[in-house]
């Protein structure tokens, strides 16, 4: 066993004997986050309303959990709980993409702020003695003043989606610190990788298809992101519900390297074999900032370590995409 996999292992958490939660359990990040529990052996039940996430997402497990259409805007927390208790709650459930927070503020903060208070609220009246995780992001550092971010940077949100995150973030602090509940939250930094279907390396995918002589750019092919795998970024959720203390702390979650937009481009078109020119808008879209890379000691010191290879996960997310779309490059 290596000194990696000899951290991971320390937890003080035992799946087989957990019954966990997932809102937001057939998305993206949520899917594969399932998949992970139900191979470590714990009870998954999964609460979606299936808008953005899809039952397929969980083929692979559906025999093994419970899956239940629901939606956590209208639903009572506390009824639920007390009907159907759980050891362990993964909240990510929310809208996960800042243009529709732009777009419609009052949409984003329903979704990712009040949805979340009335979560904690129930929490607290219910004096739950379980686990949360809850999904934030990046978002919440808005344009950054140091690289790498660290948990103790300036939290400057510069878009709807960031301010949400971060609202719900400081009551989850607050309410782990004044009412004793065991709660931490998670901030991915560009988790891409199969089953996403928005996002950079997506929206990359998509245009290529289109048109293979020409790829468009948003901004100018320097903005530097932190490329999380979906899986790492599940496996994190995992780690910190089973080793974090629980005080209503953040960690970041990335893979502790740095890439351009461009070196995400080209390794893209070397992977599909597509050799366009690249046309650059200039400018970035409202609500995206220049740099987001990603200081993750902290996620570390509690057994965390990234596995992923960055171009071994775009050539698993091209293979998907060829899957879904029927796509052939040559």
């Amino acid at each position: 066993m290596t000194a990696s996999n000899q951290a991971e292992s320390i937890q003080n958490v035992d799946w087989t004997a957990t019954s966990a939660l997932v809102t937001g359990g057939a998305g993206f990040i949520g899917s594969h986050l399932v998949e992970l529990l139900v191979t470590a052996g714990a009870r998954v039940t999964v609460l979606d309303t299936f808008a953005t996430g899809s039952r397929a997402n969980l083929a692979a497990v559906a025999d093994a959990i419970t899956l239940r259409e629901r939606d956590i805007r209208v639903m009572d927390w506390a009824e639920y709980l007390t009907a159907n208790p759980v050891d362990v709650i993964f909240h990510l459930a929310a809208n996960a993409y800042v243009p529709p927070s732009v777009e419609a503020p009052a949409v984003d903060c329903e979704l990712n702020f009040t949805t979340t208070f009335r979560l904690l609220e129930a929490l607290r009246l219910l004096q739950w003695p379980g686990r949360l995780v809850f999904a934030s992001s990046a978002a919440v550092y808005g344009n950054s003043v140091h690289v790498p971010i660290s948990e103790d940077d300036p939290t400057v949100p510069i878009s709807p989606y960031g301010v949400g995150k971060l609202a719900a973030e400081r009551y989850l602090a607050v309410f782990a610190d004044l009412y004793g509940l065991k709660m931490a939250s998670v901030r991915y930094f560009s988790a891409f990788g199969p089953r996403q279907r928005k996002q950079v390396v997506f929206d990359l995918l998509v245009k290529l298809t289109r048109d293979r002589e020409r790829l468009f750019i948003h901004g100018d092919g320097t903005q530097v992101r932190d490329f999380l795998y979906v899986e790492d970024a599940a496996r994190s959720a995992m780690t910190v519900a089973a080793n974090a203390p629980l005080r209503g702390e953040a960690y970041n979650v990335g893979a502790g390297k740095e890439y351009t937009i461009d070196q995400l481009a080209k390794s893209l078109c070397k992977i599909t074999g597509v050799s366009p020119i690249f046309d650059y808008s200039g400018a970035n879209r409202p609500g995206d900032p220049e740099k987001l890379v990603v200081d993750i000691s902290r996620l570390r010191s509690i057994g965390y370590r990234p596995r992923a290879d960055f171009d071994q996960g775009l050539a698993d997310t091209v293979a998907w995409y060829e899957s879904l779309t029927a796509t052939t490059w040559r």
